[in-house]
């Protein structure tokens, strides 16, 4: 494991700044969409699973068609649980295997270089948790793969992986659930034409960003105190 000394001194030329921007915007989502500069974003590239016909009816003489996913509808049990982890598979190999490229070229030196003295206060946590944590904003698959790989690495002791863990579990994939699912409450109005959800998008992204870290401190807190305790304890 990289000691935080070797961390802030270890040399970072252009090519590791350049992978490490490369990455922010790759797993950010912030090109994601169906315009040409889609292919530069993680979940656009990732895609989606091929629907088939679920259900069929004639209605006045109309053949009427539903679809749904490849898992199908009316399953429960380990059975539907195995389809459910089958399809989590093409992500987290696809984030894997891209950090992997990234961190070839040295993007995960440049986030330990960049990030550390950042999240070392705010989190507790080294700069090379940078890339998972952008990741986690966008996908709960991306998020737990990378963490993952940075624990058997080295790169994140136990606390740290809970603490980290704690972070992601807090709203997880906010960016992504928050826009597809919440924003919709940002259309409805009251019966004087006024909103009615009397705030913005960006505040809700705010509240709920920084009571991820909330969250996560107060894990650490607890871990702390009781690995003080347990010293003290050993001690007497």
């Amino acid at each position: 494991m990289t000691t935080p000394n070797t961390t802030l001194t270890e040399r970072v030329g252009p090519g590791a700044w350049l992978a490490l921007g490369f990455a922010v915007i790759f797993f950010s989502g912030m090109l994601g969409g169906n315009q040409w500069y889609g292919i530069f974003d993680f979940t656009t590239l990732n895609g989606a699973f091929g629907r088939v016909v679920s259900s069929a009816s004639i209605n006045d003489g109309t053949l009427a068609t539903t679809t749904s996913a490849f898992r199908g509808v009316g399953g429960h049990g380990a059975m539907d649980g195995f389809l459910f982890a089958l399809g989590l598979i093409p992500a987290v190999m696809f984030a894997l295997g891209t950090i992997n490229v990234l961190e070839h070229y040295g993007a995960l030196k440049a986030a330990r270089r960049l990030l550390t003295p950042l999240l070392r206060p705010l989190l507790g946590l080294p700069g090379s948790a940078g890339l998972a944590m952008i990741g986690s904003m966008q996908s709960t698959d991306v998020g737990a793969s990378l963490t993952r790989n940075l624990k058997d690495e080295g790169e994140l002791d136990e606390d740290e992986r809970d603490v980290f863990s704690m972070f992601q579990f807090s709203a997880g994939a906010m960016i992504t659930n928050f826009f597809s699912s919440g924003a919709i409450l940002f259309t409805l109005m009251l019966a004087d034409g006024s909103s009615a959800v009397p705030t913005s998008i960006g505040a809700c992204i705010a509240v709920m960003f920084i009571m991820k870290i909330v969250g996560a401190n107060i894990l650490r807190f607890i871990l702390k105190f009781n690995r003080r305790r347990s010293a003290q304890g050993e001690a007497a």
